[in-house]
């Protein structure tokens, strides 16, 4: 990460109605930062959160897509 071989981390959120604005995911990452931060022991400039939208016909369950459940 920035070209360091320190230790990182790096957090993937996909959610389906969770993550869609750049307000909820400010306070997502917020929360998140302080969690990894604190269990991982790492700095917040050594971790990398990406969040992606899901719409429900992007995820499988039980033979079907979400929509349908």
């Amino acid at each position: 990460l920035s070209g360091s071989a320190e230790p990182c981390a790096q957090l993937v959120v996909s959610s389906i109605g969770v993550v869609g604005t750049a307000e909820q995911n400010r306070q997502h990452s917020a929360r998140f930062f302080d969690v990894l931060t604190a269990q991982l022991g790492l700095g917040p400039e050594r971790i990398v959160i990406r969040f992606f939208p899901l719409e429900p016909w992007q995820i499988g369950k039980n033979r079907t897509v979400m929509t349908f459940l």
